[in-house]
This record gives structure tokens, sequence and C-alpha cells, in this order.
């Protein structure tokens, strides 16, 4: 059904009046551990959704962003603790059904502007090829603050009680 974004609760009262295909995403070159430039509202016309996951074509220029230009095709999802949706790839999109990223403790946003495997490659730069943590924590993008990224199935350890404690 053409339009049926308009009514996706989590873009609902984002889009213009005047033009209800079009609203503002967050556009980035990745996060702070992989690019030195900030993200850019911009706005896109949305032109169409795969669940929870939308497709759109991005209307102005950037200003400092070098992988998204006007006219570029982007999908976007629309995060916690963001005031604006946010662009994601397909490498993060492959990626992300494999982690569970608690939200920045923060500001509450709950993605990534990267995929994990590149963030584990800059975080763990002497990990052999093969290998890869079961959790790691990594910077906000948005804020600065910290976010646990840990591989489905992955359980924390349980708290050791204090050495002076003789009960549970």
């Amino acid at each position: 059904m053409a339009g049926e974004w308009r009514r996706h609760p989590k873009l609902l009262g984002k889009f213009l009046p005047d033009f209800p295909d079009d609203l503002q995403i967050l556009v980035h070159d990745g996060g702070p551990r992989l690019s030195t430039k900030f993200a850019e509202a911009v706005w896109v016309t949305v032109t169409g959704t795969d669940g929870e996951v939308f497709r759109g074509r991005v209307l102005n220029q950037p200003t400092q962003l070098g992988a998204v230009r006007h006219g570029s095709d982007i999908r976007f999802v629309a995060a916690a603790g963001a005031d604006y949706p946010v662009m994601v790839t397909d490498k993060y999109l492959a990626e992300r059904g494999a982690w569970k990223i608690t939200p920045c403790q923060k500001c509450g946003f709950d993605e990534l502007f990267d995929a994990p495997s590149d963030l584990i490659r800059v975080i763990f730069p002497n990990l052999s090829a093969d290998g890869q943590p079961a959790a790691f924590t990594t910077y906000c993008p948005l804020c600065g603050g910290v976010q646990l990224v840990a591989a489905l199935g992955f359980a924390p350890p349980a708290a050791k009680k204090p050495w002076w404690r003789f009960w549970p």
C-alpha cells in the first residue's frame, strides 16, 4: 500500500504537512570511532518500507559528509533516544540481528552508526581474524555516553559477593 509509512507509529508527527512523505533524517559517515565528522539532519522523501526499516531519497546536500549526497537513496530506522530517524547501512542491518545493543545510559539511543564488525576491528586491532568478543562497549554516536553491544546469548558473569560477606 502506497504511503503506509505515513501511519507508522514511530514516524507520526514527523512529516511536513504540505509534503506528507518528507521528514528529516540523521545521516552520517560513521560513529565517533570511525569518523571525525558529525552527523547531520537532512530532508528525505520516504519511498518505501520493509517493516521497521524505511527507504528514502535525500533532498538536500549535507554540508560536510562524504557518504551521503543530494539524491542518494538511503535506509533508516526510527531509534529510541534520537530526535530524528537515523540512517543505517546494509552492512549494519545484516549484522544487527546477531547483537543486543543496550541503550545509551545518558540519552537512551538504542542503535549504532557502525556495523559491529567495523567497531570490533577498531576497538580490538590485535584480535585475530577469526576472533570475536562476546561483548564490548562503545561510545554513543549521539551524546558520547556508553553503549554495551553483546552477542545474542551472551550472559555477563554473575557478580561475586564481597569477600567480607558470608551469606548470599
